[in-house]
C-alpha cells in the first residue's frame, strides 16, 4: 500500500452530534417529521440532499431546502473545538506520513468545511489531497472520489487502500477496485462493515493492517 484515502465524519473526526443535532433542527424548522437520532447518524457519509430524501418521502426542491437550511444551522452550530479527533488519529497519521505513505481525504461533506476541519486539527501538513462532495460528480458511494484521488497521487488500485466507518465507504472502495478497512467505533455497524476487506477497533490498527 502506499496511498491512504481517508473518510472524515466517523472515521478521523467524532461529528456524530454536530451532525444529528443539526440534521434534527432541520427538520424541526421546515415542519418535517423529526426522525430518530439513529437513523439520523446511519445517513452520515452521504451527500446532505440525498440524506434526508432517504430518511422522509420528499421532493428534489424539498431536498434542497433541507440542504439550505441544514448548511445555515451547521455553520452556527460548528464553533471551535465542537468536532474532536477519535483517539490515536493524530498520531497515527503523523506516523505514517514519516513513513513514505500518502494520506488523503474522501469525504461527502462540503469542502469547505472539511478543509476548515482538517486545518483546526492539524493535519495539514500531513494531507496531501483532500477530495469533497464539491470535487466530484458523483459522491459515495460512486467511485469517483477514489478515482479522482489514484489520478492525482498516480497510484494504482492495488496500491491504495480506503479507510472509513460505513458501508457507503466500502461500497465506494470495491466499486473503484479498491481494497477497504472499516473501523468499528464510527457511525456504521459491523454488519455494514461486513464486506470490508480488513476490520480495525481503534484507528492506531491502521498501521498493523499496513504492516
Amino acid at each position: 500500500m502506499k496511498t491512504l484515502i481517508l473518510d472524515f465524519d466517523g472515521t478521523l473526526g467524532d461529528s456524530r452530534s454536530l451532525i444529528v443535532d443539526t440534521m434534527q433542527a432541520t427538520m424541526a424548522e421546515l415542519g418535517l417529521p423529526v426522525c430518530e437520532a439513529g437513523k439520523c447518524a446511519g445517513m452520515i457519509g452521504l451527500p446532505l440532499r440525498e440524506s434526508f430524501m432517504r430518511l422522509i418521502p420528499m421532493d428534489d426542491e424539498t431536498g434542497k431546502r433541507c440542504e439550505a437550511v441544514y448548511t445555515k444551522l451547521f455553520m452556527k452550530n460548528n464553533v471551535p473545538g465542537t468536532v474532536s479527533m477519535f483517539p490515536g488519529v493524530g498520531e497515527t497519521i503523523m506516523r505514517l506520513h514519516s513513513m513514505g505513505y500518502t494520506v488523503t481525504i474522501a469525504s461527502s461533506r462540503g469542502r469547505d468545511s472539511l478543509v476548515g476541519f482538517v486545518s483546526e486539527m492539524g493535519l495539514e501538513p500531513y494531507v496531501s489531497h483532500i477530495v469533497s462532495a464539491n470535487d466530484v460528480e458523483h459522491s459515495k458511494p460512486s467511485p469517483d472520489m477514489v478515482l479522482k484521488i489514484l489520478e492525482l497521487t498516480g497510484t494504482s488500485k492495488e496500491n491504495a487502500l480506503v479507510v472509513g466507518d460505513a458501508l457507503y465507504d466500502i461500497q465506494m472502495a470495491h466499486n473503484a477496485g479498491v481494497k477497504a478497512c472499516g473501523v468499528t467505533y464510527g457511525n456504521g455497524t459491523l454488519e455494514e462493515l461486513a464486506d470490508a476487506d480488513y476490520i480495525i477497533d481503534s484507528f492506531d490498527r491502521l498501521a498493523d493492517v499496513l504492516e
